[in-house]
């Protein structure tokens, strides 16, 4: 299969909210006012979070049927450890960004609890927003100047 670019645009709104664009689509991340913003949307680690979490639904929701798996609800609670000193410049020491990720996973489903555990280790493994948590992709920056 070819690979498939996906391109966001940040765009830079008022104090630290920023609008990003994919496609038709918009969100508006920020941080909270304890930070100097307005607090008109989600961080942007909340944001990376969000992704992951529905990411896994997604994928859960896609393959359930080849691990013999139905259920009427799921939901996926990711608990981020943040040392917010780390960002903020105030130890040196502090991992910048997120430390450790939970995943809680919540089914209602009267599936076999081995096809469950089998389903969740599928997704933990294929899920494309955790691979590119734990294989980082290289980073590459460029600028422009009008």
């Amino acid at each position: 299969m070819a690979k498939e670019i996906t391109t966001v645009e940040a765009i830079l709104e008022d104090q630290l909210r920023v609008k990003v664009n994919a496609r038709q689509h918009s969100i508006i991340l920020d941080e909270p006012k304890e930070f100097g913003s307005s607090d008109a949307g989600m961080t942007p680690i909340e944001a990376l979070l969000g992704a992951l979490g529905a990411c896994k639904c997604i994928v859960a929701k896609s393959y359930a049927k080849k691990f013999n798996v139905t259920f009427t609800d799921i939901s996926v609670k990711i608990d981020g450890e943040l040392d917010t000193d780390g960002f903020l410049g105030l130890n040196s020491a502090a991992k910048i960004g997120l430390s450790q990720v939970k995943t809680t996973y919540r089914f209602e489903s009267s599936s076999k609890k081995e096809d469950i555990e089998a389903l969740v280790a599928f997704v933990d493994q294929t899920c494309p927003v955790a691979d590119s948590m734990l294989n980082t992709p290289a980073l590459e920056s460029a600028i422009t100047i009008a």
